[in-house]
């Protein structure tokens, strides 16, 4: 998992999987998800990131990992 933020637009991209999408949807207001070509998705494309608290999101990932759920490695902050 990768973080990307964009200053210029105020946007935080989370890379799940290194492919390109295939077909992006909004899932919610200010959050589109973009779905690689076998259905799956490969990032979230968040609005308004600076407004969100995102200092334990590397740890959240971990532990829901660790609890069988999506596997990745811990977030790099850059």
């Amino acid at each position: 998992m990768k973080l990307h933020y964009y200053p210029e637009t105020d946007s935080l991209y989370i890379e799940l999987r290194a492919e390109p999408g295939a077909e992006t949807r909004e899932v919610a207001p200010g959050v589109d998800a973009d779905f690689g070509a076998d259905g799956m998705i490969v990032g979230l494309d968040i609005d308004g990131a600076s407004k969100l608290d995102l200092s334990s999101l590397g740890d959240r990932c971990a532990a829901v990992g660790a609890e069988g759920g999506v596997t990745a490695p811990r977030a790099s902050y850059r």
